[in-house]
């Protein structure tokens, strides 16, 4: 069976390692197929897709984008795309200047709540600067000692309700597809046990994603428990969505590691299902 892993984060966004320690990580690991999937931004993929050229793997050019819908916050990830396409480029460029103003403000809230410093402490931890996120002021505040882990950073900052959260509106569910269908790629549901939406808000999510043209929703996730592998796998195949599988690794130590997942459920079809890159880099790989 192929290791196939379609999602995880680089420096670029709020991983931990470069892109080119990604690929070499994921090919210690044994994946044989990686998207890098960074949040709002393509800067690692030629470095990764140069790297996974040498390390055997085959690399999926993708990203992670980020929407408003139904009050909340969804992760739409784009696989296959082609990083150059300008619709594409255009359209994460104005998520970045939001993404820019957006940890402003996160600091400043923290600096009301007595905690000084966090917006440049954040900073410390982003090699790109256009991507300052939650995940980089949660290790901060686990650096500083606020907190003793990134779960509590997450469970006592951060959130909606708690210090450091602020309210932002990301784009929209039919622009994030329709830029990953302009630039030839195939757009998933990113990690959908990691939203509240109860049942009926779950399934309006899933219908209006279909009706733009969806594809795929993420059934094998590292943020998902065991125990909810089968209710997405069931929702793909009532919703007709093709599977996807990934980690969402950011760092080593962090959640799952790179290609460390069970496989789909059988009665699943693949996402990857008919890729002829994949067809064709396995075949000469044992030829």
């Amino acid at each position: 069976m192929l290791n196939i892993d379609l999602h995880c984060h680089s420096n670029m966004s709020d991983g931990v390692l470069s892109p080119a320690e990604v690929v070499a990580r994921a090919a210690a690991n044994g994946v044989h197929a990686l998207a890098l999937t960074d949040h709002d931004d393509v800067a690692g993929i030629a470095t990764a897709q140069a790297v996974a050229a040498t390390a055997g793997l085959r690399l999926i050019p993708g990203v992670e984008i980020s929407v408003s819908w139904g009050g909340q916050t969804v992760h739409i990830v784009g696989l296959r795309i082609d990083p150059r396409h300008p619709e594409l480029a255009a359209g994460l460029h104005g998520i970045r200047l939001g993404r820019v103003e957006r940890a402003r403000r996160m600091g400043d809230d923290l600096a009301q709540s007595g905690i000084a410093g966090a917006y440049a402490g954040a900073c410390g931890y982003a090699a790109n600067k256009q991507l300052v996120g939650r995940t980089h002021f949660a290790r901060w505040l686990v650096a500083q000692g606020h907190v003793p882990d990134m779960r509590a950073a997450f469970r006592r900052f951060l959130t909606r309700g708690n210090p450091g959260y602020v309210e932002h509106e990301w784009t929209t569910l039919e622009n994030a597809v329709g830029w990953i269908h302009a630039s030839g790629g195939t757009a998933v549901i990113a990690h959908p046990g990691r939203y509240a939406f109860n049942a009926r808000e779950l399934h309006l999510l899933l219908d209006a994603f279909r009706a733009l043209g969806g594809e795929g929703i993420e059934v094998i996730s590292g943020t998902h428990h065991p125990t909810e592998y089968g209710k997405f796998a069931d929702l793909a195949r009532a919703f007709s969505l093709k599977a996807s599988r990934g980690t969402d690794f950011h760092a080593p130590g962090e959640g799952a590691d790179i290609g460390r997942l069970p496989a789909l459920p059988h009665y699943c079809q693949p996402v990857w299902q008919g890729w002829p890159e994949l067809a064709a880099h396995f075949s000469s790989s044992l030829a």
